[in-house]
């Protein structure tokens, strides 16, 4: 009953966090971004992979120490700005795919939605970035711990090299995402 209710707050507070000022659409946010699974006629070429990991385990890929650049999106499928700019990070991922740069997608969706909603929505869209779900409900311990600014409002995404980091609270274009990876990528 306590993980329950544990993940109904989050949900609730995900909900009245996420997607803050971002959307000016009407869309139904309990709405699936993906109808059905059976109505989906793309077949993968491989099963599709997702961890589920709390912030202990997500942590270690905000501080390598390498030549890599990482680019770490936080969003959900539910959340309208996020899917609208997940061409961009695919785009990124696509284009610097023979240089050292890591595009990561976490998601914030449920972990009970990872086989109905997660999946058939990545493999509709064809996301070939890496997928994690992050499934942690202490949001309060780990938000600040990405940084201290974040409000928890999602989309979210930090970008580092090394000590070199920039981090961007909403919704970005192709334009801003370059803008903001170029600098780090090219230290």
């Amino acid at each position: 009953m306590k993980v329950v209710l544990r993940h109904c707050f989050i949900l609730v507070a995900i909900t009245f966090f996420a997607c803050g000022g971002n959307n000016s659409s009407t869309k139904n946010h309990n709405e699936p971004i993906v109808e059905k699974t059976e109505e989906i006629n793309v077949e993968p070429e491989a099963p599709i992979e997702i961890r589920s990991v709390d912030f202990n385990q997500l942590a270690p890929i905000f501080s390598q120490q390498n030549d890599t650049t990482y680019v770490i999106n936080f969003w959900a499928t539910w959340c309208v700005p996020c899917v609208k700019e997940l061409p961009h990070f695919e785009a990124l991922n696509a284009e610097y795919s023979k240089q050292p740069v890591k595009v990561i997608l976490v998601s914030l969706d449920m972990p009970d939605e990872i086989d109905t909603r997660l999946k058939p929505f990545m493999q509709a869209k064809a996301i070939k970035s890496e997928v994690i779900l992050l499934n942690d409900p202490d949001m309060n311990i780990w938000i600040p711990k990405v940084n201290e600014d974040w409000s928890g409002a999602i989309p979210a995404t930090y970008i580092y090299k090394k000590n070199l980091n920039t981090f961007i609270e909403g919704s970005v274009t192709h334009a801003e995402l370059l803008s903001s990876f170029l600098p780090i990528f090219n230290s």
